[in-house]
Formats: structure tokens, C-alpha cells, sequence
């Protein structure tokens, strides 16, 4: 099988692929990420994915890995936040509820692409001030989507999750390997 090329910055993506065994080179080309008027958050995050594994697509005989996750709470889109004040607003908006995570993969391979997205739903316990102050003060929050790592210190504020944990992380890693292996 060709070399898997890993489409994205993220360190937690890194992390998850070398922990489940996977050999990958990383190339990351910029990829404008806003989203379309009216543009579904699924429909949003396999666009996405498939923009970041397009443009770092250089050997048309490799495997490229785009992925973007974004949490949504109600109809709203809640990507990294802006600032301490954004990511003061989206803990205080996450508190006491639930939420789903959505991640958008896709793998670009010579022939084609396969392009999908995996929902989780996270919920939080009620949060104090001073809970998400001391959250936000950490620093941890800003360059997460929905201003929360799950896997760190936010993981004392989530109650229960109902799907993929690895998906809340950033990579639905069991679905990527489906893939890899089908190919």
C-alpha cells in the first residue's frame, strides 16, 4: 500500500494514527475554512476534508487523510474559538448540555476518494465561573474546536458521550482504518 500522507496540523491527529499503528508522512497546505450560507455542518466538515486532502495531494500514486471537526450546540457551528473571551463563551454555552462533534474525513487515493463524516454526542456537567475561568486561564482551549480538549483537562466536565470518543479527539480512527483497509 502507498505511503498515507496525514492532510493536517493537529497534534492530537498524530498522536491518534501513530497510537493505532499507522505509518504517515504530514503535509498540510492552507485551506480557506469558512463556511457556505446554509452549508450543513456535515456537508461543512467533508468539504473541508476534502479541500485539505486535495491540496496536499502531490503524488498522484500516494494516500492523503484530510480531516475537520467542528462542535455543534443547537443549529450553531463551534470551531477553535477567536479568543479567551470566545472560548469563555462557548464553555459557558457548552455547560449543563449537550453537544454533537462532527469529523469530516477524507482519503484521497489514486482513483478516487472517499469522503465521510462521524457525529458524537458530548455532554457536560454544569459548569461553574470559576471552573471555566480556571478551563480558559490553562490555555488549552484555543486551538481546539468548541474551545475543549476531551482528552485533557476538559475531561472532568463531560458526563457521557454516546459514539466515537476518538472522533471528540479529532479522528474517527476505526472508520480511517475501515477505509485504509478497503482500498
Amino acid at each position: 500500500m502507498p505511503r498515507l500522507v496525514l492532510a493536517s496540523q493537529s497534534p492530537r491527529r498524530r498522536e491518534l494514527l501513530t497510537t493505532a499503528g499507522f505509518s504517515f508522512d504530514v503535509r498540510v497546505r492552507p485551506v480557506e475554512e469558512v463556511r457556505g450560507a446554509g452549508e450543513t455542518p456535515e456537508a461543512y466538515v467533508q468539504r473541508l476534508a476534502a479541500e485539505k486532502a486535495e491540496a496536499s495531494w502531490e503524488d498522484r500514486d500516494e494516500i492523503v487523510l484530510g480531516a475537520d471537526t467542528v462542535v455543534v450546540l443547537d443549529h450553531d457551528v463551534l470551531e477553535k474559538p477567536k479568543d479567551l473571551a470566545d472560548a469563555r463563551h462557548m464553555l459557558e454555552r457548552l455547560s449543563g448540555r449537550e453537544h454533537r462533534v462532527i469529523t469530516g474525513i477524507c482519503i484521497r487515493y489514486p482513483g478516487g476518494c472517499k469522503v465521510d463524516h462521524v457525529s458524537t454526542a458530548v455532554r457536560f456537567a454544569p459548569l461553574s465561573a470559576a471552573e471555566i475561568e480556571a478551563y480558559v486561564a490553562s490555555g488549552e482551549s484555543m486551538d481546539k474546536a468548541g474551545a475543549y480538549a476531551i482528552q485533557g483537562l476538559a475531561s472532568k466536565f463531560v458526563e457521557r458521550i454516546d459514539g466515537c470518543f476518538f472522533n471528540v479527539v479529532g479522528l474517527p480512527v476505526s472508520r480511517v482504518y475501515r477505509y485504509l483497509q478497503a482500498l
